[in-house]
């Protein structure tokens, strides 16, 4: 039987009321150290999801409820996407690389290097409807042997990066954080939200024709804990992981509600072949209730 607990939509502004969704919110698995970076697959209709210190990648499947492991080791892999082509994209932490996995099951590296040194421990990662891959990385990975190798940084800071999808060059985008994490566009491409962990905020970049990231300035703060994951909602509200549950803002910078939850919530995603079905990690469980929003659709997708 599934284990479930009582869903709970704190509404902070009237906004919020017409958000709800299942009564109960399922634990559909439960036994890791720290899970993290959820993606869902469409046409297999199932998620994988990262178990960072056990370094492991495990499967649900959507048809079964069956849990497994799709990878081990994995690279202490972290956040992870879905590409326009049905393939799976991750950062992986303790190799210090960005990967893609093909069709055939091999690996090709999109990113491990910039100008010649090693990336500390990518974390996060969106691709573009240009074909680009955006990614964070800061340095969780090589800080201590939990949840990576420890090492010291050869580049010297925590940055976003651009990996571009003619030449595969890997390009810095913003330099200026402290421990960048999550990441998400909006609907239109137009705008990338950052999460920064060190300094608690979640930020709020243009982005231009020529992939440059212009502003920068806080979006919003967090009132319990840290920001992580980041996604937005077809509404456009940009919803934000945090150590209570999941956060809702309006694009004005107003915090709607909350969605809480009873372990630190690390990373989420819309699933289902509506995207209104929403999957959370949460420290040692993955989370899954059906909501009445769905997630943003992409150009391309």
């Amino acid at each position: 039987m599934i284990d479930r607990v009582k869903a709970h939509f704190e509404a902070l502004d009237e906004r919020f009321r017409r958000v709800n969704g299942d009564e109960w919110v399922e634990r559909l698995y439960t036994g890791g150290r720290w899970l993290e970076g959820p993606a869902y697959f469409p046409a297999g209709r199932y998620l994988v999801f990262s178990d960072i210190p056990n370094d492991r990648l495990l499967r649900w499947d959507e048809t079964t409820g069956a849990v497994g492991v799709f990878r081990q080791p994995a690279g202490y892999a972290n956040g992870h996407t879905v590409d326009r082509r049905g393939r799976l994209v991750s950062c992986e932490q303790g190799n210090r690389r960005v990967t893609r996995t093909e069709a055939d099951g091999t690996d090709t590296v999109l990113a491990e290097r910039y100008r010649g040194q090693r990336l500390n421990s990518p974390n996060d990662v969106v691709e573009h409807s240009d074909g680009s891959i955006w990614f964070t990385d800061p340095s969780f990975g090589i800080d201590s042997d939990y949840e990576g190798h420890r090492a010291e940084s050869e580049i010297g800071g925590n940055h976003v990066y651009r990996v571009d999808p003619h030449d595969g060059e890997v390009r810095l985008v913003a330099d200026d954080f402290g421990q960048p994490n999550g990441l998400a566009f909006d609907a239109d491409e137009s705008t990338l939200y950052v999460a920064d962990t060190r300094h608690r905020h979640l930020r709020r970049f243009r982005v231009g024709a020529d992939a440059t990231l212009r502003g920068g300035e806080v979006f919003a703060e967090c009132d319990a804990g840290s920001f992580d994951g980041v996604r937005l909602d077809s509404a456009g509200r940009i919803w934000t992981a945090a150590y209570d549950g999941l956060h809702c803002f309006d694009p004005d910078g107003t915090l709607l509600g909350k969605l809480r939850l009873p372990e630190v919530v690390a990373n989420f995603t819309f699933g289902g072949p509506k995207r209104n079905h929403l999957f959370v990690c949460a420290s040692s469980s993955l989370y899954a209730l059906r909501v009445n929003i769905n997630g943003v659709r992409y150009p391309g997708q």
